[in-house]
């Protein structure tokens, strides 16, 4: 419990400070160092300038896919954004459920809140909020989401098993997910499963992509299908950190896969 702990304030710390940092001076914490290149930015974080209502000024690059996409947001739906960072899927989820729906983001960063409220206050949304709170103890009512979405967040929830009964708890019977995430497929090397540079930049907190998707099940969710998968390289700049040139040789031979997938998983409206 003191590990997670640990973790939970590196992750926080990490988080509050790029909330009170400019876009253009933000790299994406998933490429895990101050090196990252361009071109892996651009693996981890999608383009989300082809989608409506998107805002640049809440989309810091803290992605790694598009669940708002694949989410299938309905007119008067109540959405909820896990680690909502500075409103940006809010955003988008928005425009999808219009006037009549509700947004709620939820974040454990206090920056990141700050930041989200500020935006929102902005544009003018009154049916968008950001609750200061964690993922596995969810401020929300049973019942009260017909989605939920979360973007490159869940890797750094430590006790994940928790983290989607709290989403299937306050999902409506009927309603349902799309969560894009890191998985891994093969073990990483220790070097880099017990950094905190690694964890925080959300690759030594991911699981592998079976035991994710049995976690998801376990919860009680059904039609589980993964809407979207690509691979995630970490640059030869941040692994030349942790390896010898030819550690890094056979570590790029071993066959270990990091994926950023996005999963879709729906509570039945009636459980047995």
């Amino acid at each position: 419990m003191k590990n997670k702990e640990i973790i939970k304030q590196a992750v926080k710390d990490k988080y509050n400070q790029i909330a009170l940092q400019a876009k253009k001076a933000v790299r994406n914490p998933c490429c895990t160092s101050e090196c990252c290149s361009t071109d892996v930015s651009n693996i981890m974080n999608d383009d989300y300038h082809e989608l409506e209502g998107y805002n640049p000024d809440a989309d810091l690059g803290l992605g790694c896919g598009l669940p708002t996409q694949f989410a299938r947001i309905k007119e008067g739906d109540t959405v909820i954004d896990l680690g909502s960072g500075a409103g940006n899927d809010c955003f988008v989820a928005r425009h999808e459920a219009g006037e009549s729906g509700k947004v709620i983001g939820v974040d454990f960063s206090e920056e990141m809140i700050d930041k989200a409220r500020k935006n929102a206050e902005r544009l003018g949304y009154n049916n968008v909020e950001f609750r200061y709170g964690e993922i596995e103890n969810l401020l929300v009512s049973d019942n009260e989401a017909d989605v939920i979405v979360s973007n490159c967040v869940l890797n750094l929830v430590p006790d994940k098993e928790k983290a989607f009964h709290e989403i299937f708890r306050v999902l409506k019977p009927g309603g349902h997910f799309s969560i894009s995430d890191i998985v891994l497929v093969g073990d990483i090397p220790d070097k880099l499963k017990h950094s905190v540079e690694m964890y925080t930049g959300c690759i030594a907190g991911a699981i592998q992509k079976a035991e994710y998707l049995e976690i998801v099940e376990n919860a009680g969710f059904k039609y589980i299908t993964i809407q979207d998968e690509k691979p995630v390289n970490i640059p030869e700049e941040i692994l030349k950190n942790y390896f010898s040139e030819e550690d890094i040789a056979r570590y790029k031979e071993s066959g270990i896969k990091i994926l950023s997938i996005t999963v879709y998983g729906e509570k039945e409206i009636s459980q047995v």
